[in-house]
């Protein structure tokens, strides 16, 4: 098995993100798009989307870390962590049960550059963490 742990930077609890299968990665900001990117066939008129970080608050006074409160709907998010892959090589990223069992998930994305991830978040929305464990990388291959 791949010590996965050497190819990821940031990591913010070692232990527990290496607990399962994979290695788990943390939210550390969502956004929402606040006006549309552009997308043309030549790329001459790429345009990047507006992006606006998502609210957040503390749940109790005490609390060391906020809570994002993620209404149904399309966000991107974050991570802590980013990948130091070698060239010709991608990991495979997807998202953690925990999250999927509450009807939020993203892609599965095969990727050799970490960078913001859509997730969709279903139903009556979702009470994110900031660090809260979202993807898994579950492989790294050579490509």
């Amino acid at each position: 098995m791949t010590d996965l742990t050497a190819f990821v930077d940031g990591i913010v609890h070692e232990p527990t993100q290496t607990e399962g299968r994979g290695l788990d990665l943390t939210a550390t900001e969502v956004y929402e798009v606040a006006e549309p990117g552009r997308i043309d066939f030549g790329g001459g008129e790429l345009e990047a989307a507006d992006l606006q970080p998502h609210d957040s608050q503390f749940r109790n006074e005490d609390d060391d870390y906020e809570w994002w409160h993620l209404d149904a709907g399309q966000y991107l998010i974050e991570y802590n962590e980013s990948l130091a892959l070698p060239e010709d090589t991608i990991a495979r990223v997807q998202t953690r049960d925990a999250v999927v069992a509450r009807g939020a998930f993203h892609p599965t994305l095969e990727l050799s550059e970490l960078g913001r991830v859509p997730l969709s978040v279903g139903g009556a929305g979702l009470g994110l963490k900031e660090n809260a464990r979202v993807s898994t990388v579950v492989a790294v291959e050579r490509d």
